[in-house]
Protein backbone atom coordinates (compact mmCIF):
# COMPACT_ATOMS: atom_id res chain seq x y z
CA UNK A 1 0.00 0.00 0.00
CA UNK A 2 1.12 3.50 -1.06
CA UNK A 3 0.20 6.91 0.38
CA UNK A 4 0.08 10.07 -1.34
CA UNK A 5 -1.12 14.19 -0.52
CA UNK A 6 -3.05 15.59 -2.91
CA UNK A 7 -3.89 19.37 -3.43
CA UNK A 8 -7.40 19.41 -4.88
CA UNK A 9 -7.73 22.94 -6.23
CA UNK A 10 -6.66 22.60 -10.23
CA UNK A 11 -6.08 26.00 -11.39
CA UNK A 12 -6.33 27.56 -7.57
CA UNK A 13 -10.29 26.77 -7.64
CA UNK A 14 -11.26 24.89 -4.58
CA UNK A 15 -12.59 21.31 -5.89
CA UNK A 16 -12.73 19.63 -2.74
CA UNK A 17 -16.42 20.02 -1.98
CA UNK A 18 -17.06 18.24 -5.82
CA UNK A 19 -14.55 16.15 -5.25
CA UNK A 20 -16.43 14.70 -1.82
CA UNK A 21 -19.57 14.82 -3.83
CA UNK A 22 -18.87 12.73 -6.85
CA UNK A 23 -16.72 10.30 -4.46
CA UNK A 24 -13.80 11.83 -6.60
CA UNK A 25 -10.03 13.23 -6.82
CA UNK A 26 -9.18 15.94 -8.89
CA UNK A 27 -6.25 17.17 -10.49
CA UNK A 28 -5.37 20.12 -13.40
CA UNK A 29 -3.20 20.16 -16.48
CA UNK A 30 -6.70 19.18 -18.36
CA UNK A 31 -5.21 20.48 -21.39
CA UNK A 32 -2.26 17.97 -21.48
CA UNK A 33 -4.47 15.47 -23.88
CA UNK A 34 -3.37 11.86 -23.89
CA UNK A 35 -2.03 11.30 -20.67
CA UNK A 36 -3.87 8.39 -20.13
CA UNK A 37 -2.25 6.67 -22.96
CA UNK A 38 -0.52 3.67 -21.04
CA UNK A 39 2.14 2.97 -23.86
CA UNK A 40 4.03 6.47 -22.61
CA UNK A 41 6.86 6.76 -21.50
CA UNK A 42 7.82 9.11 -18.94
CA UNK A 43 9.79 11.02 -21.86
CA UNK A 44 6.93 11.53 -23.93
CA UNK A 45 4.77 12.13 -21.06
CA UNK A 46 6.65 15.05 -20.13
CA UNK A 47 6.47 16.44 -23.44
CA UNK A 48 2.79 16.51 -24.05
CA UNK A 49 2.93 18.60 -20.85
CA UNK A 50 5.93 20.43 -21.91
CA UNK A 51 4.31 21.49 -25.41
CA UNK A 52 0.78 22.32 -23.54
CA UNK A 53 2.01 24.81 -20.91
CA UNK A 54 5.75 25.61 -20.94
CA UNK A 55 6.75 25.34 -24.59
CA UNK A 56 8.43 28.61 -24.07
CA UNK A 57 10.72 27.62 -20.45
CA UNK A 58 14.24 27.41 -21.51
CA UNK A 59 14.31 24.76 -18.95
CA UNK A 60 12.56 21.44 -17.99
CA UNK A 61 12.10 22.57 -14.60
CA UNK A 62 8.16 23.79 -14.74
CA UNK A 63 7.50 21.03 -17.62
CA UNK A 64 9.01 17.95 -14.91
CA UNK A 65 7.63 19.23 -11.69
CA UNK A 66 4.21 19.45 -13.70
CA UNK A 67 4.51 15.91 -15.59
CA UNK A 68 5.47 14.70 -12.09
CA UNK A 69 2.46 15.28 -10.54
CA UNK A 70 0.60 13.98 -13.23
CA UNK A 71 2.54 10.96 -13.67
CA UNK A 72 1.81 10.24 -10.22
CA UNK A 73 -1.70 10.45 -10.23
CA UNK A 74 -2.08 8.70 -13.06
CA UNK A 75 0.65 6.00 -12.98
CA UNK A 76 1.83 5.61 -9.51
CA UNK A 77 -1.50 5.68 -7.64
CA UNK A 78 -3.24 2.57 -7.43
CA UNK A 79 -6.40 0.67 -6.30
CA UNK A 80 -6.39 0.51 -2.25
CA UNK A 81 -3.91 3.65 -1.72
CA UNK A 82 -4.43 6.37 0.52
CA UNK A 83 -4.79 10.13 -0.43
CA UNK A 84 -4.69 12.74 2.18
CA UNK A 85 -6.45 15.78 1.00
CA UNK A 86 -5.10 19.00 2.85
CA UNK A 87 -8.17 21.15 3.50
CA UNK A 88 -7.75 24.98 5.73
CA UNK A 89 -7.04 23.46 9.21
CA UNK A 90 -8.13 19.94 8.44
CA UNK A 91 -7.77 17.40 5.98
CA UNK A 92 -10.20 13.99 4.42
CA UNK A 93 -8.55 10.81 3.59
CA UNK A 94 -9.77 8.79 0.64
CA UNK A 95 -8.94 5.26 -0.51
CA UNK A 96 -8.12 4.94 -4.49
CA UNK A 97 -10.75 2.90 -5.65
CA UNK A 98 -9.61 3.10 -9.77
CA UNK A 99 -7.78 4.16 -12.33
CA UNK A 100 -7.51 7.60 -13.51
CA UNK A 101 -10.22 8.74 -15.97
CA UNK A 102 -10.68 12.15 -18.34
CA UNK A 103 -14.16 13.94 -18.48
CA UNK A 104 -14.26 15.73 -21.34
CA UNK A 105 -16.85 18.01 -20.24
CA UNK A 106 -14.74 19.18 -17.60
CA UNK A 107 -11.33 20.19 -19.59
CA UNK A 108 -12.62 23.63 -19.71
CA UNK A 109 -12.84 23.85 -16.22
CA UNK A 110 -9.30 22.44 -15.79
CA UNK A 111 -10.96 19.43 -13.51
CA UNK A 112 -11.14 16.62 -16.40
CA UNK A 113 -8.51 14.31 -15.01
CA UNK A 114 -9.76 12.37 -11.89
CA UNK A 115 -9.54 9.01 -9.72
CA UNK A 116 -12.51 7.37 -7.99
CA UNK A 117 -12.12 6.92 -4.83
CA UNK A 118 -14.02 5.83 -1.55
CA UNK A 119 -13.66 8.81 1.18
CA UNK A 120 -12.99 7.59 4.76
CA UNK A 121 -14.14 8.98 8.18
CA UNK A 122 -17.29 9.11 6.75
CA UNK A 123 -16.46 11.83 4.68
CA UNK A 124 -15.81 14.02 7.04
CA UNK A 125 -12.43 16.27 7.99
CA UNK A 126 -9.70 15.15 10.41
CA UNK A 127 -8.37 17.89 12.58
CA UNK A 128 -4.43 18.42 11.46
CA UNK A 129 -3.84 18.75 15.26
CA UNK A 130 -4.55 14.82 15.09
CA UNK A 131 -1.50 15.08 13.57
CA UNK A 132 2.51 14.33 13.93
CA UNK A 133 4.32 16.91 13.00
CA UNK A 134 6.08 14.65 9.99
CA UNK A 135 2.36 14.76 8.40
CA UNK A 136 1.65 18.42 8.96
CA UNK A 137 4.55 18.92 7.20
CA UNK A 138 3.93 17.03 4.10
CA UNK A 139 0.26 18.15 4.05
CA UNK A 140 1.81 21.46 3.20
CA UNK A 141 2.86 20.56 0.18
CA UNK A 142 4.52 23.20 -2.48
CA UNK A 143 2.94 22.24 -5.24
CA UNK A 144 -0.27 19.79 -6.04
CA UNK A 145 1.21 16.56 -4.78
CA UNK A 146 3.55 14.16 -3.00
CA UNK A 147 4.23 10.69 -1.82
CA UNK A 148 3.19 9.70 1.87
CA UNK A 149 4.04 6.18 1.85
CA UNK A 150 6.59 6.47 4.87
CA UNK A 151 3.72 8.16 6.87
CA UNK A 152 1.46 5.25 6.58
CA UNK A 153 1.37 4.19 9.93
CA UNK A 154 0.58 7.88 11.34
CA UNK A 155 -2.20 8.25 8.76
CA UNK A 156 -3.85 5.30 9.75
CA UNK A 157 -3.45 6.59 13.65
CA UNK A 158 -5.00 9.43 12.72
CA UNK A 159 -7.69 7.69 10.90
CA UNK A 160 -8.21 5.62 14.21
CA UNK A 161 -8.72 8.47 16.47
CA UNK A 162 -11.12 9.90 14.13
CA UNK A 163 -13.37 7.07 13.64
CA UNK A 164 -13.30 5.83 17.12
CA UNK A 165 -15.02 8.72 18.69
CA UNK A 166 -13.08 8.49 21.92
CA UNK A 167 -12.65 11.98 23.67
CA UNK A 168 -8.92 12.96 24.03
CA UNK A 169 -6.81 10.91 26.47
CA UNK A 170 -4.68 12.44 29.28
CA UNK A 171 -1.32 11.95 26.74
CA UNK A 172 -3.25 13.81 24.41
CA UNK A 173 -4.53 16.26 26.52
CA UNK A 174 -1.13 17.02 28.11
CA UNK A 175 0.32 17.01 24.61
CA UNK A 176 -1.92 19.76 23.65
CA UNK A 177 -0.50 21.58 26.33
CA UNK A 178 2.87 20.74 25.91
CA UNK A 179 1.96 22.26 22.35
CA UNK A 180 0.39 25.39 23.63
CA UNK A 181 3.10 26.26 26.30
CA UNK A 182 5.40 25.75 23.85
CA UNK A 183 4.31 27.92 21.30
CA UNK A 184 3.60 30.59 23.87
CA UNK A 185 7.39 30.47 25.48
CA UNK A 186 8.42 31.28 21.82
CA UNK A 187 6.29 33.82 21.41
CA UNK A 188 6.76 35.28 24.89
CA UNK A 189 9.04 33.87 26.21
CA UNK A 190 12.54 34.51 27.23
CA UNK A 191 14.12 33.65 23.64
CA UNK A 192 15.77 36.24 21.37
CA UNK A 193 16.74 36.32 17.90
CA UNK A 194 19.97 34.55 18.89
CA UNK A 195 18.44 31.76 20.94
CA UNK A 196 16.28 31.10 18.77
CA UNK A 197 18.54 30.18 16.08
CA UNK A 198 20.32 28.68 19.03
CA UNK A 199 17.42 26.48 19.42
CA UNK A 200 16.92 25.65 15.73
CA UNK A 201 20.52 24.18 15.84
CA UNK A 202 20.07 21.94 18.55
CA UNK A 203 16.27 20.81 17.45
CA UNK A 204 18.39 20.26 14.00
CA UNK A 205 20.65 17.92 15.52
CA UNK A 206 18.14 16.27 17.36
CA UNK A 207 16.54 15.45 14.08
CA UNK A 208 19.56 13.58 12.85
CA UNK A 209 21.74 16.52 11.60
CA UNK A 210 25.66 15.35 11.33
CA UNK A 211 26.82 19.12 11.48
CA UNK A 212 24.78 22.24 12.32
CA UNK A 213 26.32 25.64 12.95
CA UNK A 214 24.70 28.84 13.28
CA UNK A 215 25.84 31.37 10.73
CA UNK A 216 27.48 34.54 12.69
CA UNK A 217 25.74 37.85 11.21
CA UNK A 218 28.63 38.99 9.90
CA UNK A 219 29.12 36.00 7.68
CA UNK A 220 24.83 35.88 7.07
CA UNK A 221 24.36 36.02 2.79
CA UNK A 222 20.59 34.68 3.55
CA UNK A 223 20.90 31.43 6.33
CA UNK A 224 21.00 31.86 9.58
CA UNK A 225 21.40 28.11 10.54
CA UNK A 226 22.78 25.40 8.21
CA UNK A 227 23.12 21.92 8.96
CA UNK A 228 24.24 18.33 7.12
CA UNK A 229 22.38 15.28 7.07
CA UNK A 230 23.64 12.22 5.96
CA UNK A 231 21.25 10.30 3.15
CA UNK A 232 21.58 6.59 3.70
CA UNK A 233 24.70 7.13 6.06
CA UNK A 234 26.62 8.47 2.84
CA UNK A 235 25.10 11.10 0.55
CA UNK A 236 24.96 15.04 2.43
CA UNK A 237 22.16 16.84 1.95
CA UNK A 238 22.56 20.65 3.21
CA UNK A 239 19.79 22.29 5.06
CA UNK A 240 19.55 26.20 4.53
CA UNK A 241 17.56 27.92 7.18
CA UNK A 242 15.94 31.20 7.46
CA UNK A 243 15.19 31.59 11.45
CA UNK A 244 12.76 34.66 12.04
CA UNK A 245 11.16 35.24 15.58
CA UNK A 246 8.50 37.26 14.72
CA UNK A 247 5.17 37.13 16.55
CA UNK A 248 1.78 35.93 14.63
CA UNK A 249 1.73 39.34 13.44
CA UNK A 250 2.64 40.31 10.29
CA UNK A 251 2.96 37.17 8.71
CA UNK A 252 6.53 36.44 7.18
CA UNK A 253 6.29 37.92 3.87
CA UNK A 254 7.80 36.53 0.28
CA UNK A 255 10.93 38.51 1.06
CA UNK A 256 12.44 36.51 3.51
CA UNK A 257 11.67 33.59 0.84
CA UNK A 258 13.70 35.31 -1.30
CA UNK A 259 16.79 36.10 1.43
CA UNK A 260 16.81 32.55 1.70
CA UNK A 261 17.38 31.22 -2.07
CA UNK A 262 20.36 33.60 -1.83
CA UNK A 263 21.44 31.91 1.48
CA UNK A 264 21.12 28.68 -0.72
CA UNK A 265 23.03 29.04 -3.37
CA UNK A 266 26.02 30.73 -1.30
CA UNK A 267 25.63 27.30 0.85
CA UNK A 268 25.43 25.21 -1.82
CA UNK A 269 21.86 23.77 -0.15
CA UNK A 270 19.87 21.08 -1.30
CA UNK A 271 16.97 21.75 0.74
CA UNK A 272 15.67 25.17 2.23
CA UNK A 273 13.95 26.19 5.35
CA UNK A 274 12.09 28.89 6.83
CA UNK A 275 11.29 28.86 10.65
CA UNK A 276 9.25 31.29 12.06
CA UNK A 277 7.30 31.50 15.43
CA UNK A 278 4.49 33.07 13.43
CA UNK A 279 2.71 32.61 10.86
CA UNK A 280 3.37 32.99 6.60
CA UNK A 281 1.40 35.28 4.45
CA UNK A 282 0.01 33.79 1.30
CA UNK A 283 2.19 35.80 -0.80
CA UNK A 284 5.57 33.91 0.97
CA UNK A 285 3.08 30.67 0.13
CA UNK A 286 3.07 31.02 -3.74
CA UNK A 287 6.75 32.52 -3.51
CA UNK A 288 8.22 29.49 -2.44
CA UNK A 289 5.84 27.24 -4.47
CA UNK A 290 7.00 29.48 -7.62
CA UNK A 291 10.52 28.94 -6.72
CA UNK A 292 10.19 25.01 -6.65
CA UNK A 293 8.41 25.16 -9.84
CA UNK A 294 11.35 27.51 -11.76
CA UNK A 295 14.72 26.95 -10.16
CA UNK A 296 14.42 22.96 -8.58
CA UNK A 297 14.86 24.82 -4.85
CA UNK A 298 12.44 23.04 -2.24
CA UNK A 299 11.67 25.50 0.63
CA UNK A 300 9.58 24.31 3.25
CA UNK A 301 7.76 26.72 5.67
CA UNK A 302 7.62 25.65 9.41
CA UNK A 303 4.77 27.87 11.63
CA UNK A 304 5.13 28.88 14.80
CA UNK A 305 2.39 26.06 15.64
CA UNK A 306 4.72 23.18 13.63
CA UNK A 307 7.72 24.29 15.72
CA UNK A 308 6.56 23.69 18.87
CA UNK A 309 4.91 20.63 17.96
CA UNK A 310 8.57 19.31 16.63
CA UNK A 311 9.92 20.71 20.18
CA UNK A 312 7.39 18.63 21.90
CA UNK A 313 7.73 15.63 19.45
CA UNK A 314 11.84 15.53 19.44
CA UNK A 315 12.71 17.08 22.06
CA UNK A 316 15.76 20.08 21.49
CA UNK A 317 19.06 17.83 22.07
CA UNK A 318 21.65 19.92 24.19
CA UNK A 319 22.22 23.77 22.98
Amino acid sequence: MQAFVLRVAPSEIDRVPEALEFNQIIIGWANADGLLDKQLNWTGFREIVRATYYRDDKTLHRAGAAAGHMWRFIREMEAGDLVVVPYGSEFYVAEVAGEAIFLQDKQSEDSAYRRPVKWLNAKQPIPRSYAKSALISRMKIQGTSASATDLLDEIRDCLDIATSGATPSFQSDLQTSLITQALNELQKGRIDSFGFENLIKSLLQSLGAKEARVVPRSQDKGADVVATFLVAETFPLVVAVQAKHWQPEPPVDRQVIDQLVSGMEAESADLGMVITTGTFSDDAVRAANECLESVGKKIELVDGEQFAKMIVEHGTGES
